[in-house]
């Protein structure tokens, strides 16, 4: 069974052509890799960038969307399997569940609250598959601005920044990825006594 790579990505399509690109570059890769698609499900912005080119290069595409999207035509009819749930919270869920490899490119709200959320759970030991951000162009800096002084400040331990790995680029993901393998963290819950 092919593994499958969920990517957490943008669903603009106002971007700058360069993440579009990355997205497509990433796409490609994944199945030159032997990797399969799991994600929003989506035909617009990067997500409909990241799974054309995963089509158009022979990939499996697997697309989770909820039912309002779905309704207003934006779900990528081509997935080889589209999964449509009801609630944000149940394609979040479909996705973490179907997925070996967890990847952010730059994205908005959506994107940031996915990763994190997978980055909690693999805090908390319930998930431990491995999570890369796709730093293009320093995107991600002042998020890992924010994680450093997160640990700095006692927010969290040392372990935790193990949890993720960090590619500059596309080509850098896969072996991220492979790095990333079997990193625990720490149990969350400091010692009070």
């Amino acid at each position: 069974m092919t593994k499958l790579l969920c990517v957490y990505c943008a669903s603009s399509d106002r971007l700058d052509p360069k993440y579009y690109a990355a997205a497509a570059e990433l796409g490609r890769e994944l199945v030159t890799r032997g990797w399969g698609l799991v994600y929003g499900g989506g035909k617009t912005g990067m997500m409909g960038a990241v799974a054309r080119a995963v089509k158009q290069s022979g990939g499996r595409v697997v697309g989770v969307i909820p039912e309002f999207m779905k309704a207003r035509e934006l779900a990528y009819d081509e997935a080889d399997e589209l999964v449509t749930v009801i609630t944000m919270r149940e394609r979040k869920l479909l996705m973490e569940t179907r997925a070996d490899a967890f990847v952010a490119l730059p994205g908005g709200w959506g994107t940031l609250e996915e990763i994190v959320e997978i980055l909690t759970l693999r805090q908390l030991d319930v998930v431990r598959k491995p999570c890369v951000f796709l730093n293009q162009d320093g995107f991600y800096d002042p998020l890992l601005q924010l994680f450093d002084r997160m640990l700095a400040e006692k927010f969290f331990k040392p372990s935790n920044m193990d949890l993720f790995r960090v590619a500059p680029t596309v080509a850098k993901v896969f072996d991220e990825i492979a790095a990333a393998s079997g990193a625990k963290a720490d149990s969350k819950w400091f010692d009070t006594r």
